[in-house]
């Protein structure tokens, strides 16, 4: 953020942030699971969470506002795939009940986030 406080990168937006923290999450998590999910949940995690930045970072880069708002749902769509994940992990008891609950609260910090964005970028397309 400049010094007026205006949002000039991607990585001003508060949703990125948080969506970022949730990608190191996501990515510390992933190292514990067993070897032999290195190339199914392991994998389908982690191009999950990080399409969710992607995304953010991809709709803030485009020039209309429909535009933008299109990448955020993608980025929405990412979001709920990674909460389905999760709880796959902590069913198959790859992840503790505590990690599992710390790891949902940064999901759903980041998905009130996203969802103030979209809301947010969709009033400036009707003014």
């Amino acid at each position: 953020m400049n010094s007026r406080g205006k949002i000039e990168e991607f990585t001003d937006l508060v949703a990125w942030q948080e969506g970022h923290k949730l990608v190191l999450m996501i990515y510390k998590l992933t190292k514990t699971f067993p070897k032999e999910e290195t190339y199914s949940l392991v994998d389908q995690l982690r191009r999950a969470v990080v399409s969710i930045t992607s995304n953010i970072a991809e709709g803030f880069g485009r020039q209309g506002y429909k535009e933008k708002v299109q990448f955020y749902y993608l980025a929405k769509g990412s979001l709920v795939e990674v909460k389905n994940q999760i709880f796959i992990a902590k069913d198959l008891e790859y992840i503790s009940n505590d990690t599992f609950d710390s790891t949902f609260q940064q999901l759903n910090t980041t998905q009130k986030l996203l969802q103030g964005l979209i809301k947010s970028t969709k009033r400036l397309s009707v003014l």
